[in-house]
């Protein structure tokens, strides 16, 4: 089935064992275990093995449990390296996968949780940039700490992004003083945000992020009817007025096509810093609940952490300051890539069966 008489030679015993465990092994990153393609090489040096995967999508991450994985069932000192080599399939320009970052209502974190979606998916091995879609209100500058950035440009006809932290970022607050405010109508605000996706010089991207405004209005129309999207994520919180707004965005995608990748349930629950009990402050369940109503994946359930608020806020980095905290967007980064990876085939449709690993 996998040709592994093509890979390994017939008397290796153990490779073809290893092999057959990672073939087998389904995820939410791997729904269909690993594929034969993937694996250059396994080396045995006597007691020690070490795994080389070649993944198509950004999750580089995923060989810390693929490692824990084959250790626990072989006797031996097993490491994984991954090399994440995404295919040159690009969709609108030199960009592969564009995702909407959206939901009904303003407050409930959509910034803050596409910027560390970002940040997690580039920490996964992918090439990332950020497009601040709010025109009216833009965040971006800020969570990057990026506020006093001016794009420059070398043929007065396009815009340099600017880079933070190797994340290509590109906002209309970077040109528009944050004490003035936009007062444009729908048509100008939707021309001002073509000419920021269009005429930025992004280069090479995996995967470009795009925060947008809260609500159903003409910037939601104008990203998908012009850009091809690969699809949308929907941010809400469990409270009931959240759900219900959520449910609106949720609408508003399936009248214009674009696929909804799933749900991310932000300041799903409080853990008390003393007894580390969950508190549902703002109800519970909602998002799960709100996502299989429409068959789709619930990618994340992020906590309410201050320390998410605060190292936001300073345009910090939560992977090298609160790394357990930073865990719940390099799951959601790993799941998302692997999903826009299938979508990409012509196989069937997969399902993405989300663990807890």
């Amino acid at each position: 089935m996998f040709g592994l008489n093509k890979l390994f030679k017939k008397d290796n015993q153990l490779e073809q064992q290893i092999f057959s465990e990672l073939a087998a092994y389904k995820s939410s990153v791997f729904p269909l275990g690993i594929e034969s393609s993937w694996v250059e090489k396994i080396d045995i040096q006597g007691s020690i093995v070490k795994v080389t995967l070649n993944l198509p999508f950004a999750a580089s991450g995923a060989a810390v449990f693929l490692r824990e994985m084959l250790s626990s069932k072989f006797d031996k000192s097993i490491d994984v390296v991954i090399n994440c080599l995404l295919p040159k399939d690009y969709k609108f320009k030199n960009i592969k996968h564009i995702v909407l970052v959206a939901s009904g209502k303003g407050g409930v974190g959509k910034s803050t949780t596409a910027v560390n979606l970002a940040r997690a998916l580039q920490a996964q091995g992918g090439k990332v940039g950020v497009l601040d879609a709010d025109i009216y209100g833009p965040s971006i500058p800020s969570l990057f700490s990026v506020m006093d950035e001016k794009p420059t440009t070398q043929d007065n006809q396009t815009l340099n992004p600017i880079s933070k932290d190797g994340i290509k970022v590109q906002s209309i607050g970077f040109l528009v003083s944050p004490q003035d405010a936009t007062v444009w109508r729908g048509p100008m605000a939707s021309g001002a945000l073509n000419q920021l996706l269009n005429e930025t010089q992004w280069g090479e991207l995996d995967y470009l992020i795009v925060d947008m405004p809260p609500g159903t209005g003409d910037i939601q129309l104008t990203m998908t009817q012009k850009v091809p999207a690969s699809g949308a994520l929907i941010v809400t919180t469990p409270q009931d007025l959240a759900l219900l707004d959520a449910q609106k965005g949720i609408a508003m995608f399936n009248k214009v096509n674009l696929p909804i990748l799933g749900l991310i349930e932000n300041m799903s629950h409080f853990v008390c810093t003393h007894c580390g009990e969950k508190n549902h402050v703002f109800g519970k369940h909602g998002g799960e609940q709100l996502a299989l109503r429409h068959a789709v994946p619930l990618l994340a359930a992020i906590p309410l952490n201050m320390e998410i608020r605060e190292t936001s806020e300073l345009g910090g980095c939560l992977s090298v300051e609160h790394a357990n905290i930073f865990e719940h967007y390099a799951a959601c980064a790993q799941t998302l890539s692997s999903m826009l990876y299938y979508q990409t085939l012509s196989a069937p449709t997969v399902d993405i069966v989300i663990t807890d690993d």
